[in-house]
């Protein structure tokens, strides 16, 4: 729970351990039931966003919810894409998150005034924008992923190609967005593309965590708006590119376009491709 930097650390520490205590007791297992068997048929898309941190002690079973959904897709009809957006304001009692960034805390708290909520915590999971909930529990994940799969969706499609041959570190991307379903009155729809990468860890030497080594899936590197929807028409087409960071491996990015209402926050459409060693498409 993200509380008042200002008060002392003995303070936050305390009051922080008061409202994880529950969570961390109430913890369900990871294990999917054997019965849920993958679905072959056409999948509808459907956006997993965990807020969580290396500095909560609270956060590793969520990381690993998460990582379970992306690789077992166990939900029928469903195809989870997983955004994994580590939040800066647990950096403060002594372990810096390598991964984290104001931005993604900046995205929590919209979401919060999107749930007419004041509070702030992690791990939080995020489906469609729409509902959250501890990010720990997988059947409430189960369940709001299955709830979000029966909405109409647009068609999202991704196009990557590596134009200059002597850096292919930089990724043009064709994005073609169509049939939005209809915008909530008075909102925008805005595109959105998000870069991950899978197979990520830590040996975390302070904070609640000390000691141990965090593994991490679907970690956003790269976040940004491409710019709206098309009210009369629901649709979007643009090209942008991306840039390979160093450090970050090529085999392990995922490329992620949504489109999203700015204010109620629902999404309308997704896709993902698997960028690899000459990109995708989809």
């Amino acid at each position: 729970m993200k509380l008042l930097i200002a008060v002392s650390t003995l303070l936050c520490a305390v009051l922080a351990f008061a409202v994880f205590t529950p969570r961390r007791e109430s913890s369900p297992s990871t294990t999917i039931a054997a019965t849920l068997e993958p679905f072959n048929g056409k999948r509808s898309p459907v956006i997993v966003e965990l807020f969580t941190s290396e500095g909560c002690s609270s956060c590793p079973p969520a990381d690993a919810v998460l990582a379970q959904l992306q690789k077992d897709q166990p939900v029928a009809y469903a195809e989870i894409i997983a955004l994994s957006e580590h939040v800066d304001y647990w950096n403060y009692i002594g372990w810096a998150d390598p991964f984290s960034s104001a931005a993604f805390s900046a995205r929590q708290e919209s979401y919060a005034g999107a749930f007419g909520s004041e509070r702030i915590y992690t791990p939080q999971m995020v489906v469609d924008g729409q509902l959250e909930f501890v990010g720990n529990s997988l059947s409430k994940a189960r369940e709001a992923i299955t709830t979000a799969s029966q909405a109409s969706k647009a068609d999202v499609r991704i196009e990557a190609r590596t134009d200059d041959v002597k850096d292919n570190r930089a990724i043009r991307l064709s994005v073609s967005v169509k049939g939005v379903p209809q915008i909530s009155r008075g909102d925008v729809a805005e595109t959105i593309l998000a870069v991950t990468e899978d197979d990520l860890s830590s040996n975390v030497s302070r904070g609640e965590n000390t000691g141990r080594r965090l593994a991490h899936t679907a970690v956003v590197r790269e976040m940004r708006a491409l710019g709206k929807v098309d009210g009369a028409t629901g649709s979007f087409a643009g090209e942008t590119t991306m840039m390979i960071a160093d450090g970050w491996k090529r085999d392990d990015l995922r490329v992620v376009v949504f489109v999203q209402e700015r204010a109620h926050r629902r999404v309308l459409g997704a896709a993902s491709i698997k960028l690899g060693k000459a990109g995708n498409r989809a």
